[in-house]
C-alpha cells in the first residue's frame, strides 16, 4: 500500500522573505505561502496513487517537448523565409505572434490553473500543441503557418506554470527552487533536441516530415499527460472554494498586489529576452550570415547555450534555496554579466573569433535559468489558492520582454536594409541588436523600484532586510 503523503495545507500566513534569518529556518523561503516564522505548517494527509517522482517526471517530460515546439521554428528560420517567401519581419512576426499568444494566455491559463489543475491543463496544452504542429506541417501560405503557431502559443502557454504548481504541491518547500530549476533544466534540453535533431531532420527529409514528425511526439506526450499525471493533492476546501467563486479580476488583482510579486514579474523580464532572441529566431541568421559561420558551428553555439543553462540551473536552485535573502542579486549580476558580453559582441565592427562566439553563448545561455528566480518570489509571496494566478502573471514578464525583442530586432533590420533583402550585413545586426538595450535598462529599472518597495513591506512588517555590505560584514564577524 502506498503511504499517506503530507501535503501542506494553503492557510496562509506572512512570513519572512529576503533578507530574514526566520527564513532559513523554513528552508529557505520566505515569505512562504505555506508557513510563517515560529509557527509549524499545518499538513493534511492524503493517499494517492503515484509518486511525487512520477508526477514530476511526466510534467516535465510534457515540458520539454513543449519546448521543442515553441522554438523548432528557430532552426527552420532559413527554409521558413524559401518556403513563405519572408522578410525579416514577416519571419519575426511567425515568433511575435506565437510568444505574443502565450504571454496573453498567462493569468488566464494561472486562473485556470487554480480552478481545474495542472493535470487538465497539461493535457489540453499538449494536444493543442500537437495540433499546430501537424497544421504547420501542412502549411504552404502565410495565414495558415501563423494560425498553425497562434496553436503552438495558446498550448504552451499552461505547461510550465502547470509544472511549478505540481512541484510546489508534491515537494517539501525546501527543494521548490531546486526542483524548479531541475524542470527547468530539462526543459532547456529541448533547445539541444531543436539544434541537433530536429534541425538534422530538417535538412535530411524536408519541411513536411519534420513538422509532422513533432506533432506525433506531441500526440504521444499528451496520452502519457493524461494516464500519467495524478490528479493534485486535495488542498483545504475553503481554498477550492475560494479559487471557484472568486472572481476574476478580484483573483488577479490580488495575485498580483504584492510587491514581491511584481519583483517576481520583472526578474522575469530582465533575464531571459537575450536568451530567447537568439534561440528562438535571430541566433542562427546573424551566427552564418553576419559572423560568417557554418550552419553546423551556429548549431554548436545554440548547443552551448543551452548546455550553459542546463549547468546554471541546479546551481542558480541551489543558492537560491539557501540564499533567499538574495535573490534579486542573482538576477543583477546576470544582467550585468549580459550587458557585458553583448557590448564584447557588437562594439567592434569586424566578426568576432569562435571563442568569443562560445563565450557570449555561455554567458547569455546561463541568463535562461534565473529567470525563475521570479517564479521563487511568486511562490513565496502569494497564497496557494492564488498561485496559479501569481506564477502566470510572473512568467508574463520574461515572454513580454521577448516579443519586444524580436519584433524590434527585425524591424530594424528591415529598416536599415535595401527593400526585399533577406540577408543582412553585419553592421545591420549590430544596429539591430543594439535595441536589445532599451528592455534591459526598463527591466533593471524594476527589478531595483520593486526590490525597495518589497524590503520596505518586509520592515512594515518587522522583517528588515540587512543592506548586504551589513550582512557580509556580520558574516566575515561570525
Amino acid at each position: 500500500m502506498t503511504p499517506p503523503r503530507r501535503v501542506a495545507a494553503t492557510h496562509h500566513v506572512r512570513g519572512p522573505a529576503e533578507g530574514s534569518t526566520a527564513g532559513r529556518a523554513h528552508g529557505g523561503d520566505a515569505p512562504d505561502a505555506y508557513a510563517g516564522p515560529g509557527r509549524e505548517r499545518r499538513r493534511t494527509w492524503v493517499r494517492t496513487r503515484r509518486s511525487p517522482t512520477v508526477v514530476w517526471a511526466v510534467a516535465a517530460a510534457a515540458y520539454l517537448v513543449a519546448v521543442v515546439h515553441r522554438t523548432a521554428l528557430g532552426v527552420a528560420g532559413v527554409d521558413a523565409v524559401q518556403r513563405f517567401g519572408l522578410s525579416a519581419t514577416g519571419l519575426a512576426m511567425f515568433s511575435v505572434l506565437q510568444l505574443g499568444v502565450y504571454a496573453a494566455l498567462q493569468i488566464p491559463a494561472g486562473r485556470a490553473l487554480d480552478r481545474f489543475g495542472a493535470r487538465v491543463l497539461i493535457t489540453t496544452g499538449s494536444a493543442v500543441m500537437a495540433v499546430g504542429q501537424g497544421l504547420l506541417a501542412l502549411a504552404d501560405d502565410v495565414p495558415l503557418a501563423l494560425a498553425a503557431r497562434v496553436l503552438i502559443g495558446a498550448g504552451d502557454a499552461a505547461i510550465f506554470i502547470s509544472a511549478c504548481r505540481l512541484i510546489a504541491e508534491w515537494f517539501p518547500a525546501r527543494r521548490v527552487p531546486v526542483m524548479v530549476q531541475v524542470t527547468g533544466l530539462v526543459g532547456q534540453s529541448g533547445q539541444i533536441v531543436s539544434a541537433v535533431v530536429v534541425a538534422w531532420v530538417l535538412h535530411a527529409r524536408g519541411w513536411g516530415v519534420t513538422f509532422g514528425a513533432l506533432a506525433a511526439v506531441g500526440a504521444a506526450v499528451t496520452v502519457v499527460a493524461a494516464t500519467g499525471l495524478a490528479r493534485r493533492p486535495d488542498p483545504a476546501p475553503s481554498a477550492v472554494e475560494t479559487a471557484a467563486r472568486e472572481r476574476f479580476v478580484h483573483a488577479v488583482r490580488a495575485a498580483v498586489l504584492p510587491a514581491g510579486t511584481r519583483l517576481g514579474f520583472w526578474s522575469h523580464f530582465l533575464t531571459p529576452f537575450s536568451f530567447n532572441v537568439v534561440a528562438m529566431l535571430w541566433g542562427v541568421p546573424f551566427f552564418v550570415t553576419a559572423q560568417g559561420r557554418t550552419p553546423a558551428e551556429a548549431s554548436v553555439l545554440l548547443t552551448t547555450m543551452t548546455a550553459s543553462a542546463m549547468t546554471a540551473g541546479p546551481l542558480v536552485g541551489r543558492w537560491t534555496s539557501r540564499h533567499p535573502l538574495r535573490r534579486s542579486w542573482v538576477v543583477l549580476t546576470s544582467a550585468g554579466a549580459t550587458f557585458a558580453v553583448w557590448a564584447w559582441l557588437l562594439l567592434p565592427a569586424t566578426p568576432r573569433p569562435f571563442a568569443q562566439l562560445v563565450v557570449f553563448a555561455v554567458v547569455i545561455g546561463a541568463g535562461g535559468p534565473v529567470s525563475l528566480v521570479g517564479i521563487d518570489f511568486a511562490r513565496t509571496f502569494t497564497t496557494g489558492d492564488r498561485l496559479g494566478t501569481a506564477t502566470g502573471f510572473v512568467n508574463t514578464g520574461g515572454f513580454v520582454s521577448t516579443i519586444t525583442g524580436v519584433l524590434a530586432v527585425g524591424v530594424v533590420l528591415q529598416l536599415v536594409s535595401p527593400a526585399g533583402a533577406t540577408t543582412y550585413p553585419l553592421d545591420a545586426w549590430r544596429l539591430a541588436f543594439a535595441v536589445l538595450l532599451v528592455p534591459w535598462v526598463v527591466g533593471v529599472v524594476g527589478v531595483l523600484h520593486h526590490r525597495r518597495r518589497a524590503r520596505a513591506d518586509l520592515s512594515a512588517a518587522g522583517t528588515p532586510v540587512p543592506p548586504l555590505r551589513e550582512a557580509l560584514r556580520r558574516r566575515r564577524a561570525s
